[in-house]
């Protein structure tokens, strides 16, 4: 069994030698000094897939084409989901999750699967199981300058990760955090920190570092460079979507609306309508960063 420690926060997986050494984004959050115990635990079966007969079924994620779905269920006590690598293909993974989201049994049939199954299992129950404790997960593209993070959200293929790379071509001091999912923690002091995260999408950036937030910017493609504050109810919306979470779920909506509503009383956010080019990002930087 590994333990990691994302944005402070540490989960379990336990699974055969040849299945972790298939987790090189999860290397950077390795820890081997626990005296704590893990917000939840992940256990990685190779076996046939359990049917969801007997469960009701609550809730389809049918996203992008080219996305995974998810399909969930229930019964007391439990939750049940499976998960298909594309909308329209097959079942190749099924996770059971306890009712507080702490024990996870994965089941996969195919060790082809193993890093795909193992990153959406993870990434779904830490969305749910931090949710409690002032952390979203985001869908965002975050970079770094001058000690602070400014996080670019944005429907796929809007151009956060084309905007990011902006930035590192204007500022030979900007860094790349997460290309994908970063992680947000609203900490007791009411400080704002974006950290990274395992998972990074198509961009192999695994970085266990961490920046207080400067600003979250909405991206909009335009022939034109302008940037502008947005209204807390502007802000809102947008912001929601961009956050992982079961809003299916009313306990679970309560606690991401009074995250989201902190975080935009402490933090601006601004819409960029911008052009792919670096004058975007310095007018971005400009902005933005104190």
């Amino acid at each position: 069994m590994n333990h990691y420690l994302v944005a402070d926060h540490l989960f379990a997986i336990d699974a055969l030698p040849e299945q972790l050494a298939q987790l090189s984004n999860y290397a950077p959050f390795l820890v081997s000094d626990v005296s704590e115990k893990p917000l939840f635990s992940i256990r990685v079966h190779l076996q046939d897939l359990p049917s969801a007969e007997g469960w009701e079924h609550v809730y389809t994620d049918r996203s992008d084409e080219d996305m995974p779905r998810i399909e969930m269920y229930r019964r007391k006590g439990a939750w049940l989901f499976c998960v298909s690598m594309y909308r329209d293909s097959d079942i190749v993974s099924v996770m059971q999750c306890s009712e507080d989201w702490s024990e996870v049994n994965l089941y996969m049939n195919d060790t082809c699967y193993t890093r795909f199954a193992i990153d959406n299992a993870a990434m779904l129950v830490y969305a749910f199981a931090t949710v409690e404790k002032k952390t979203l997960l985001f869908h965002s593209s975050v970079t770094v300058r001058h000690g602070f993070g400014c996080m670019f959200l944005g429907h796929s293929g809007t151009g956060k990760s084309t905007h990011s790379r902006q930035w590192l071509e204007a500022f030979s001091d900007a860094e790349l955090i997460n290309d994908d999912n970063p992680v947000v923690r609203i900490l007791e002091d009411n400080s704002v920190r974006v950290y990274g995260s395992p998972w990074s999408g198509k961009t192999p950036c695994y970085k266990n570092i961490s920046a207080p937030v400067a600003a979250l910017v909405q991206l909009a493609q335009a022939p034109h460079n302008s940037i502008a504050p947005l209204k807390m109810t502007q802000a809102y919306p947008f912001i929601l979507a961009s956050v992982s979470g079961l809003k299916v779920l009313p306990h679970m909506m309560d606690r991401l609306y009074e995250s989201i509503a902190q975080l935009l009383e402490l933090r601006p956010v601004y819409k960029l309508e911008c052009l792919p080019n670096t004058d975007a990002a310095q007018l971005c930087a400009q902005t933005c960063l104190p």
